[in-house]
């Protein structure tokens, strides 16, 4: 998964040019054609999100917009490959029209697989959560 930093702009909801969105959908399209792309969203400014903590045995809710501006997220691209090399290649090939302020970075995470869990992820907990995803998809495909 590369995440996207947030930047003041994507903050403000201005999530992009004509040439940003041109210039990453000419990105997204040549890992799609490589059988790389996943998938890939930008998210709204934390004006419009809320942060539900746990705490002393209770939730709370605090609404957006949030300070850390270094710390959030403007929206994230899954990719599959084989290796983190392999990862790494395709970052460094991100638009320079789209790069992060100044400062900030591009960051790549593995997302785990069942297989990452061990055996406390038994057949049965895996078989469901197949099930699981599979029914996301027929709800997704029928939008």
């Amino acid at each position: 998964m590369i995440i996207v930093p947030a930047s003041a702009d994507t903050e403000r909801g201005r999530p992009g040019t004509t040439q940003q969105f041109a210039d990453m959908q000419a990105y997204n399209d040549q890992m799609l054609r490589a059988g790389v792309f996943v998938d890939g969203q930008g998210l709204h400014p934390t004006s419009r999100g809320a942060r539900v903590t746990w705490a002393d045995g209770e939730w709370s809710v605090t609404d957006g917009p949030f300070a850390e501006a270094k710390e959030l997220i403007a929206g994230f691209t899954i990719i599959e490959v084989s290796s983190r090399e392999e990862a790494i290649e395709w970052l460094k090939k991100w638009p320079a029209s789209c790069a992060p302020d100044p400062g900030q970075h591009l960051e790549l995470r593995q997302v785990y697989a069942p297989e990452d869990f061990g055996e406390e992820f038994t057949a049965e907990l895996r078989e469901r959560e197949e099930q699981m995803r599979e029914e996301a998809a027929r709800a997704a495909a029928r939008g």
